[in-house]
This record gives structure tokens, C-alpha cells and sequence, in this order.
């Protein structure tokens, strides 16, 4: 419809153009004032003529003073005749220049012809627009189900990217290294009868790189790289996606060896049939064209399909057996070393100042992910930016963690005083618990100005990377979680709704402890987890529990025994510390945040030690 409009708008233009043009080139535009023969035998009597110029009946006057009249001449008789029987003798005319002008060819066919022509030419240009809006709508039925992968060429140096632009994930960049020596070098695995694999699954948690390293093995191997979601093969015609699947598969045969990845492929790749009322017949049918075109790969074919994905749990059986994708590659969150190089390079072509410390930035990160560090790294620059700096300081990265965090400062969030006074002891009692625990996380900051959609925060960061955690751990954290809320029962014996989301952390920690972990000594040690997320509504609705219900009633009193246990000990705490709290709340207070430095030394005044070793937990 919209390119219909726009053909219609295009003939009415030229129509337009064509209207105005032809006067023009007819001088119809040129305007002259006009004379009768009456008037004009009056300026010959008064000798005011200069020159007359003939063209068929229209006469262009020319007076002594170069103005130009118009008038018109008899059809069937000459202008000399004319003018003598109006009373113009040859003595007066003799001093005026006659001349006679036939009309020039083009003109005179373009005056004739272009009245009868035009109005055909315009019905034909306008059924050729229609005809060819028609052709292009036959044309974009035919390419529907064509594929609409990116190519990335190997020539192309500007978005080409090697293994040295992606720090971390040792262990999968080596993994990918027989990939990129079988995409170099394929006669050397065929000639010992190895088998590459035809398919290379990428597992991990969003903003781990997945897609990154995909594209720095093509830019390695110096071989094409299609890239496309698995969104962009469904549609709501089934067959299009399978259709697009044979197109892709087709384009990058013909440009082997190449690479196809594939992104998000749980969008297409989940489990068959385990929808309520049965299976999404698009989504199948490309599923099932991407597992036959696996298996029809020829073992001379240098052709590697790779695919990303952070859900594998929902993935279909048979896309990762043997033959498919069987090569795995885990990317996990980067520790504390990669953190620092990913954040290297993430600055090249940023002016970071003399004193930026990449290895302090990375400790106050644990937990993040290459995206989360390149998002800092580009908030850094952006509030160096608004204040007008031209290089990027170390307190610009070290509010920016803070943003990625916990969102932007919310600065028209103004607590009323008695609001502001139950945040500093809410949060003065996170933070004084997690003071007197050596087995909790070191506080790095406590702050009550808004930040997201919390009132007040207290950072705590572990001292280094961790991978297993304790039990004394956990029940430190439940009594952290609980700190604010047993702070308010202290001092103002009431309760707000600030502690709701403390308790729903807390919540969750304890139950883990009670069901995943089997850390309850009544449970035992027994899994009893149960999926968090719903994956499809039909599998939901057909899983059954795996325990009693004399079971759930013990891990719910296990689960609260936990919770009232932590709140206890956090109780405890606070009331014997209760010099230490008043002191913490009246420095949020005053100046709204804490930082490290400032929060060691005002605990040391009280004995209290906040600072902890590495392995100390």
C-alpha cells in the first residue's frame, strides 16, 4: 500500500513538471502587454514603432523605447495589407523593420503532437508503475523464504576480530583452536581419519561473549561468517523457516570452509512437543531441517555450524547427540585477572587518567560479565564527558560500577527526615553485622541516597573469586540480609516495608540451603529442588513432586528455623553493639555514604574489625 501511494505520488509530480514546462517551452509565460490593430496604427502614425515581427498570425511589436507589444494580424490577408487598409501609407512604413519568422520544427510538432500525446504517455507510465509495483511484490514472494543471514568476509578488516579482542575464556579459546586449525588445514585431520565436529555449542550466561568468540574464530580462521538469530527463521507461514534453514546451509556451502552461527538457538531448539496441546509446527519443522541439514554434511565439507545459547537445559535431545552439535564450550563468568584484561581492552581508545587502577576496578566486580564491564567502562566515559573532561578519572569507573549495579542515582527521591533517619539505621545494621561476621562478605560502601529502586544500599564485595561456599557463609549472608530489619526492631520497635526485599533474599538463601544444598541436618543430605523457572506450560503442569508432604512441612520448619536463627544472631549483634550502630547511622546521616576507608576506621574505633584476608572465609 505504502509503495502504491508513493507510485501515484511520483506520476502527479511528473504530471505537475510537465504542466509547467510546456508553456515555457511555448513562451507561453513570457508576458506581453497587447495591442489592437487600432492601437497599433496609432503608434505607426506617431512614429513610435521601431520593429515588427511576423510569426503566422501573432506579431511582436517593438517600440522606439524597446518595449515589446503583442498583437495579432488577419489569418487571410498580409500585415501590409492590413495596415494600408487601416490608412498606414508606405512613407510610414518604410522606416520600420519587418521580418518574418516560421516556426521552428520542434515547436511547432511539440504544439501539435504534445496535446494528443501526452495524456497517452501518462496512462502508460502510470500502468507501468502498477506493473512494476506488482513484479517487485512477485519478487519479495519468491525471496520470502530466502535467508537473512549477515556475512561477515575475511576481507574485511573493520569488523573482523581476532582471539588477541577477547581476554578470559582461556579455556574456550582453546577448546575453538581445533576448529580454527581444521577451517585452515582440513587435509591434515582427513588424512589421519579424524572427524571434526559439525556443530559447536556455546553455553553461558548472557553477556559472557559467546557471540564474540564465534566471531574471533572466523576472523582466526579467515573464513566467512554467517551470522543469524534463531528468531529470524520463524514466521507465521509454515515451511518459511525450514526454507531458510536449505538457504542458509546452500550460501555457506558454497562459500566453504565458512561458519554459521547461529544465536539464541533455544528459540527454535527446544524441546518438541512439550507444549500444552501440542507442538508450534513452524518452530518444529525448522528445528527438524537444521538436524537433517547436520547430517547431511559431507566429511570433505568445511562447513562449522555454531550456536549460542544460555538456556541449555531447554535444548532438544536430539540436537546434541553425536554428529550435532557434540563439541560444547562452558563460558563462565571472568574471575578477577580476566576482569582486569577485559577491562583493558574495553579502554583502548578511551583517555583514561594516569591514576586509573584496572586492578581495583576488577575487585569491586566480582560477578560481572564482559558486557557488564564494557557497559562501565562506556559509563565512565559519558559522565567524564558531562563534566566536561577530557580524560576519564578513577572515581568516574568506581560510581559507574554502582550504576550497573543498582541503576542510576535517583537524586529527586527525597526522603522526608524520619524516612531518611529508618534508611541510616537499616542500612548502619547490614552493615555492622556484616562487620562482626568474619565469614561474610567485607563491606566496600553503605550509602542512603537512591539508587534504582532501593532507598539505600550497603556493598559488600568477597575479597577474591569464589566457587564454593560454606555453610558458615551462608548462614552469615541470612544474618546480613536480616541486619536491616532487626536494626529497625531495635531502635524505633516498629517495622517499615524497606526490609521486604531483604527478607525475600533471605528467603530464597535459606530454602537453597534446605533443598539444594543439603546443608539441614533434619532434610538431610537430600535434593529436593525444584525448577524455579516454567519452562513450558504443558511440561509444568505434568511435573510431579518428588517428596511428601510430610517432607514440605519439614523444609518449610527447616526454612524458618534458618531464618529465625540469622535473625537472632543478628539481633544479638546489634543490641551489643549498639554504640557502633548509633555511630554508623549518625555518619549516614550527616554525610549519606560511607566508603571502605572510612567505614574500617570508624569500626575500629569500637574493636570492630572490617577488613578481612583473602581465604579468611
Amino acid at each position: 500500500m505504502k509503495l502504491f501511494s508513493r507510485n501515484i505520488a511520483i506520476a502527479i509530480l511528473v504530471l505537475l513538471v510537465i504542466a509547467t514546462l510546456y508553456p515555457i517551452a511555448t513562451g507561453q509565460l513570457q508576458q506581453k502587454e497587447t495591442l489592437a490593430l487600432s492601437e497599433l496604427v496609432s503608434e505607426i502614425h506617431a512614429g513610435r514603432v521601431k520593429a515588427i515581427t511576423i510569426s503566422g498570425d501573432d506579431l511582436e511589436i517593438r517600440l522606439v523605447d524597446e518595449s515589446v507589444r503583442a498583437s495579432k494580424k488577419e489569418s487571410e490577408a498580409g500585415l501590409t495589407e492590413t495596415l494600408k487598409n487601416y490608412g498606414v501609407t508606405d512613407a510610414e512604413l518604410l522606416p520600420i523593420a519587418i521580418a518574418v519568422e516560421g516556426p521552428s520544427g520542434a515547436l511547432f510538432w511539440a504544439g501539435a503532437v504534445l496535446p494528443f500525446l501526452l495524456p497517452f504517455v501518462l496512462v502508460i507510465f502510470f500502468f507501468w508503475l502498477i506493473s512494476r509495483q506488482v513484479k517487485q511484490a512477485n519478487v519479495q514472494a519468491f525471496t520470502f523464504g530466502r535467508s537473512k543471514a549477515r556475512v561477515i568476509s575475511p576481507d574485511n578488516k573493520k569488523n573482523r576480530i581476532t582471539f588477541n579482542d577477547v581476554a578470559g575464556a582461556d579455556e574456550a579459546k582453546q577448546e575453538l583452536t581445533e576448529i580454527v586449525d581444521f577451517l585452515k588445514s582440513p587435509k591434515k585431520f582427513h588424512a589421519i581419519g579424524a572427524r571434526i565436529p559439525k556443530g559447536v555449542l556455546l553455553m553461558g550466561a548472557p553477556g559472557t561473549g559467546k557471540t564474540l568468540l564465534a566471531r574471533a574464530v572466523a576472523g582466526e580462521a579467515g573464513v566467512p561468517f554467517f551470522h543469524m538469530s534463531a528468531s529470524e527463521f520463524v514466521e507465521m507461514f509454515v515451511g518459511v523457516g525450514a526454507s531458510r534453514v536449505r538457504d542458509l546451509f546452500k550460501m555457506a556451502k558454497r562459500s566453504a570452509p565458512a561458519i554459521i552461527f547461529i544465536d539464541e538457538i533455544d528459540a527454535i531448539g527446544r524441546h518438541r512437543g512439550a507444549g500444552l496441546g501440542g507442538g508450534h509446527d513452524e518452530r518444529e519443522q525448522t528445528l527438524n531441517q537444521i538436524l537433517v541439514e547436520l547430517d547431511g554434511f559431507e566429511p570433505h565439507e568445511s562447513v562449522i555450524v555454531m550456536a549460542a545459547t544460555n538456556r541449555p537445559d531447554v535444548l532438544d535431545p536430539a540436537l546434541l547427540r553425536p554428529g550435532r552439535f557434540d563439541r560444547r564450550v562452558v563460558i563462565d563468568l571472568p574471575d578477577l585477572k580476566a576482569r582486569e584484561a577485559i577491562l583493558a581492552i574495553h579502554g583502548r581508545g578511551k583517555p583514561l587518567a594516569e591514576k586509573v587502577d584496572l586492578h581495583e576496578i576488577a575487585q569491586r566486580t566480582p560477578g560481572f560479565s564482559g558486557a557488564d564491564l564494557q557497559n562501565l567502562m562506556n559509563e565512565g566515559a559519558i559522565l567524564a564527558a558531562r563534566e566536561n573532561r577530557k580524560s576519564i578519572e578513577q572515581n568516574d569507573l568506581i560510581v559507574s560500577i554502582e550504576k550497573v549495579m543498582l541503576g542510576p542515582e535517583r537524586k529527586s527521591h527525597i526522603l522526608s527526615p524520619q524516612e531518611k533517619k529508618i534508611s541510616a539505621y537499616h542500612e548502619a545494621g547490614h552493615a555492622l553485622v556484616a562487620a562482626s561476621l568474619p565469614e561474610a562478605d567485607p563491606v566496600h560502601k553503605v550509602s542512603i541516597v537512591s539508587r534504582g529502586r532501593a532507598a539505600g544500599y550497603t556493598l559488600k564485595l568477597p575479597v577474591e573469586d569464589r566457587h564454593l561456599y560454606s555453610k558458615k557463609h551462608f548462614l552469615a549472608e541470612l544474618a546480613v540480609a536480616l541486619g536491616g530489619y532487626a536494626s529497625e526492631e531495635v531502635v524505633f520497635e516498629e517495622l517499615t516495608t524497606g526490609a521486604s526485599n531483604d527478607l525475600k533474599t533471605a528467603t530464597a538463601i535459606a530454602r537453597d540451603l534446605v533443598t539444594r544444598y543439603g546443608m539441614s541436618e533434619k532434610v538431610g543430605p537430600v535434593s529436593l529442588d525444584e525448577p524455579h523457572e516454567m519452562v513450558f506450560l504443558g511440561r509444568e503442569l505434568g511435573m510431579e513432586r518428588t517428596y511428601s508432604e510430610k517432607m514440605a512441612e519439614t523444609v518449610d520448619f527447616e526454612v524458618a528455623r534458618f531464618m529465625k536463627n540469622a535473625y537472632q544472631t543478628a539481633l544479638d549483634i546489634l543490641k551489643e553493639k549498639r554504640d557502633a550502630l548509633e555511630a554508623i547511622a549518625k555518619h549516614l546521616i550527616e554525610k549519606e555514604t560511607i566508603e571502605r576507608e572510612e567505614f574500617a576506621k570508624l569500626m575500629g574505633s569500637f574493636g570492630i574489625r572490617a577488613t578481612r584476608e583473602a581465604g579468611a572465609a
